[in-house]
Formats: structure tokens, sequence, C-alpha cells
């Protein structure tokens, strides 16, 4: 092995990066206050656009994390058990964190969506074609609701998944009640098979209610902001773009504990490959979706759908839809196309830092021709509010992490994870149990950095 190789796959240096999430938020609120001295009298507005454009960033990439989550429990996928517990803590921070960043757009809902400014008897047709859902109270329970879902599946899914760390057999020392087995409620002993099944048990109607809940927060959060507009398919958009950005984050977080050592024995090359593969794949059906949507509009011709894109090909917005389609597709495409590049660090982390440029990009295509019909601007406030919860976000995520161990060590998968093939299974599948009791002796080798 050259020198090269070996000084690259040296632990990364981070300790100037541990005070990081405190300088972001610093910087965020030095931006707000200059963006609210030169806004003038539309500083309120801009703030709350700004703010409306920052949340619906960490919305999806929380969002994202509790998919994959969800999927890999649904597959009962051996390949994703490293990289589960990470997303596990980000799915975590929806509350009470996430909710907290919500407050502001809930106080200033009738600045953003016009639709709650219309008196109940001028109401316009598209606006009575959408009641109850499209009514002040309802916007607050379709809120709690949303959050409360995020909210169950979110906890149990890590509880359980860390009891799952602390059980030392694979079945209940004590049969727990029917109510507080069915309902998967805290147990004392229940066994590694126990926490592995009700992880399935609360992913399989998960999968269903995220679906929902991430539809109705797509809607009623952003679509909504022109509520003449009608769209089958922008809950699939924003699905789309939220689990592209998350597995994008996913590998550069892989990347960094495996450089630093920490994840590297349970770690084999496919889960590189696999993340992005898997990126490449959410690149081709966002493009697929928008595509899809753009043409089915343009196809009808119906100015009630029309209007939306008419608005977005104004001014600069033009050249920002051409910036997305060349930067949010062909070049991610083109990039991801080669096997090998997906092992090699110096190439992924410029482009999955690429991946959130095109991100809010896609998302202020979205939301702030709302605000600003005759071109796109860079406001002081819509970087400060980014800034300002991307450090709120890490700062949190990073307390969680440190509270639980860095990967689920009793999940029956970790060994096929890790590269090992068993032909034995258990009763839920995956090898032998106590395997993985003596993983620490397994071979040592990072697979982070260059090749």
């Amino acid at each position: 092995m050259s020198s090269e190789t070996k000084s690259a796959r040296q632990p990364l240096d981070l300790s100037k990066w541990r005070t990081m999430p405190m300088k972001l938020m610093v910087a965020g609120v030095v931006f707000v206050l200059i963006g609210l001295f030169v806004a003038g009298e539309h500083r309120g507005e801009q703030f709350a656009f700004s703010w409306l454009l920052g949340f619906m960033f960490f919305l999806s990439l929380c969002g994202g994390a509790l998919f994959l989550v969800i999927v890999h429990h649904l597959f009962d996928a051996g390949w994703s058990v490293p990289i589960r517990r990470f997303c596990e803590h980000i799915a975590s921070l929806f509350v009470p964190w996430l909710a907290f960043l919500f407050l502001p757009i809930a106080f200033s809902a009738k600045t953003l969506y016009s639709w709650m400014r219309q008196h109940p008897d001028h109401m316009d047709h598209a606006l009575k074609a959408k009641q109850p859902l499209f009514t002040v109270p309802m916007f607050y329970v379709v809120a709690a609701f949303c959050f409360f879902v995020w909210f169950v599946l979110s906890n149990r899914l890590r509880y359980w998944s860390v009891k799952q760390d602390t059980e030392k057999s694979d079945r209940w020392a004590t049969a727990p009640g029917f109510l507080r087995r069915r309902l998967g409620l805290n147990q004392d002993s229940p066994g590694i098979v126990e926490c592995t099944r009700q992880m399935r048990k609360y992913s399989c109607i998960g999968i269903l209610l995220f679906a929902v809940t991430l539809t109705l927060a797509a809607i009623m959060w952003m679509k909504a902001l022109q509520h003449q507009w009608f769209s089958t398919m922008y809950g699939v958009y924003y699905f789309a773009a939220s689990t592209w950005i998350t597995l994008a984050t996913a590998y550069v977080i892989t990347m960094i504990l495996d450089r630093q050592g920490v994840l590297t024995d349970v770690l084999h090359e496919h889960q590189y490959y696999f993340l992005g593969s898997l990126l490449f794949a959410f690149t081709v059906f966002y493009a697929y979706v928008t595509f899809a949507q753009y043409f089915i509009i343009w196809n009808g011709n119906m100015p009630e759908e029309t209007f939306w894109y008419v608005l977005r090909e104004k001014g600069t917005w033009w050249y920002i839809g051409l910036v997305i389609i060349f930067g949010h597709f062909f070049l991610p495409f083109l990039g991801l196309l080669r096997i090998d590049v997906k092992s090699v660090f110096s190439y992924m982390v410029p482009l999955c830092a690429w991946t959130w440029l095109m991100h809010f990009i896609d998302l202020s295509f979205n939301i702030m021709p709302v605000l600003h019909p005759n071109g796109f601007v860079l406001h002081w406030m819509d970087i400060g509010c980014w800034l300002f919860m991307a450090g709120f976000m890490s700062w949190r995520f990073l307390v969680e992490y440190a509270k639980y161990p860095p990967y689920p060590l009793k999940d029956p998968r970790l060994i096929e994870a890790m590269g090992y093939y068993h032909p034995v299974p258990t009763q839920i599948s995956g090898g032998e149990l106590d395997q993985t009791d003596t993983m620490s002796t397994a071979p040592r080798h990072s697979h982070g950095g260059p090749r």
C-alpha cells in the first residue's frame, strides 16, 4: 500500500469541528439580523418564507432518515445495519426539536398562506373544493397529527433498537401483558427476538402512516402556498427529494465514522456501493417524478394547473429551472454512473455537498416565487435561517449520538453486514445471535478514503 493511501486513511482531525454547531447558530442569527435590517417593511414576510424554506429542508432530512429505518426493517436488510443507528438519531429529531422549529410557521401561518386570509363567505372555488382540509383549525390539527405519528414511529423504532443492545438472551425473561406487547410499550427483558419483531411491526404500520403524513406535510406547508394548484404527485416529489438528500448525508456520515474507526469493524465495502447506488437510483426517480408532473400538467394545458409553472418561468426563475435540470439530475446522474467512484471519499463528499445545494435550490424554486415572482433572490434571511437550523439540528444530533452505541450491537443481521456468510438461520434469520459478541476480534480494515 502506498504512503499516499495510508495517509488518506488516517483518522480525520475533527477537533476544529466540535464547536461548529454553535458557530453555525451564531452565524445564522447574525445573517437574520442583517436581513431584518435590509428587508425594510417586508421583513416579517421575508422571515416567514425564509424560515419555511429552512424548515422544509431539515424536515426532508428527518423524513428521509425515518424512511430508511422503516425500509431496513421491512426488507429485513443486512447491509444497512451499521448505518441504522445514526439514521434513528436523525429521525428522533422530529419531536421535540423539529416541532419546536415549526412554531414560527404556526404563528406566521396567515402571513404565509393567502387562503387563510380569505373570508369564509367569499372564498374562491379552488379553496371551497378543498374543504374542510384547507381551514385554519385543520391546518393545526394536521400539523399535530403529523408530529404525533413521527414521534411514535421514531421513538418506538429507536427504543427497541437500543433495548436490543442490552438484552442477554433471545427470549423473554418475563412475558409481558397482552396490551403491552401488542402496543410495543416499554418492557424490562423482552429478549433479542422480541425487539426485532417490535421494530418490524412498527415499520409495517409505519410505512403507511409515513406516506400519509409526509404527503400531508408537503401539501399543507409547501404546496398550500398557492392553494389553487392541483398536483397528485407532489407528495411523491417531496418524498423522492427527501430520500435523495438523506442518502447523501448518510454516505458522508458513514465515511466519517469509518475513517474514525467507529464503524470499521462492522462495515464492508458493499455498504458504500449500496448507498451510492441508492443515491443514483433516487436521482433518476426524482427526475422521473418531477418530469412526469410537469409533462402531465403541460399536456393537459389547464389554467388551474399551468399557472404554477408559468410563474416559475418568469425572470431568473427560468434559469433556476435549468440549474435544477442539469444540476439536480444530469450532473449527479453522470457522476454516479461509474461503480468504482462510489468508494472514493474525495470524490463522493463534494458530490454529496452538491446534493445539499441542489436540494436547497429546488425547495427555493417551490417556495420563493410566491414572495419574489420576478426572479430568484438569495436573501440574507434565507442563509441565516438555514445556518441556524443546520447548527441547531447538528447539535441535537451529536447529543443523541453520544448517548448510545454507534451501531446496533445485537442485531441478528450484523454479521451479514460485516461480509460474512451464515447458512444457519435463527428464529428471525441472519446467523447465530451470539456471534456478535466477539465481533471486536474481526479483522480491522478501513474502507473509507480514496482507492
